[in-house]
């Protein structure tokens, strides 16, 4: 007999905002946005998506951009099929405006820059991403918000392309990568007080969210979470 699927009944994740086409959520740090191909029974993005609609969609129902597992903050999804390829229109459009907050091991040579820097999957280590002249354009902008007193500091980044882990890569090749990322920070990187979580934060998102009244701009945006203050 097959294994039966777990049951997530009551369980949930914080509501940024809900219609009858989307769902707006405020991903804990830690929290996957979906299972990656096996049957899981851990509680995900996706599994609360199922739990609000009908969609069966595999182990992505609703899911039309991702967010990695140590990165909190703002993702939306879909609660129909019709809104699905309403929103991943714009991603694939790059019509969705998205901004982070990362707090860094060390502070970037400029105080802002546009990050051109083409990223293909790494053959010696496929779980990760680097910076290849043979990879997929890819484009980050930053800027420094503050620096604290552990010789760490705040910035702002602002991708303007949606490559898997764009901005982790893109602020360890510069020489900045971020607190707490283990795939890609390094020896240099661990203050006395290493963080408990990888220190990426997606602050706010801008797109065009279906509604009963016609389709409608929005920005979402969320708390700053502790670590994160300006």
């Amino acid at each position: 007999d097959l294994p039966k699927p777990p049951d997530f009944t009551g369980r949930s994740l914080p509501v940024i905002f809900k219609n009858e086409s989307v769902v707006v959520i405020n991903k804990p740090s830690g929290i996957l946005t979906h299972a990656k191909g096996a049957p899981c029974d851990e509680f995900t993005v996706a599994e609360f998506v199922r739990l609000l609609t009908a969609d069966t969609n595999g182990n992505r129902p609703g899911i039309v951009h991702r967010l990695d597992r140590g990165t909190s903050g703002v993702i939306i999804c879909a609660l129909n099929e019709s809104a699905h390829k309403f929103l991943q229109r714009q991603f694939s459009q790059r019509k969705v405006k998205k901004n982070y907050l990362a707090r860094l091991c060390r502070q970037p040579r400029l105080a802002s820059a546009r990050l051109e820097l083409p990223i293909k999957r790494n053959p010696k280590r496929p779980q990760t991403f680097s910076v290849s002249a043979g990879g997929r354009p890819s484009v980050t902008e930053y800027k420094l918000l503050k620096s604290f007193a552990d010789d760490s500091y705040l910035v702002r980044l602002t991708p303007l392309t949606g490559r898997t882990h764009q901005l982790r890569v893109h602020m360890a090749y510069i020489g900045s990568p971020i607190c707490g990322d283990s795939l890609y920070g390094d020896a240099g990187c661990h203050h006395a007080k290493p963080p408990e979580r990888m220190m990426l934060h997606a602050s706010s998102l801008e797109i065009t969210v279906p509604t009963k009244k016609g389709n409608q701009r929005m920005v979402f945006r969320t708390d700053t979470p502790p670590g994160f203050e300006a």
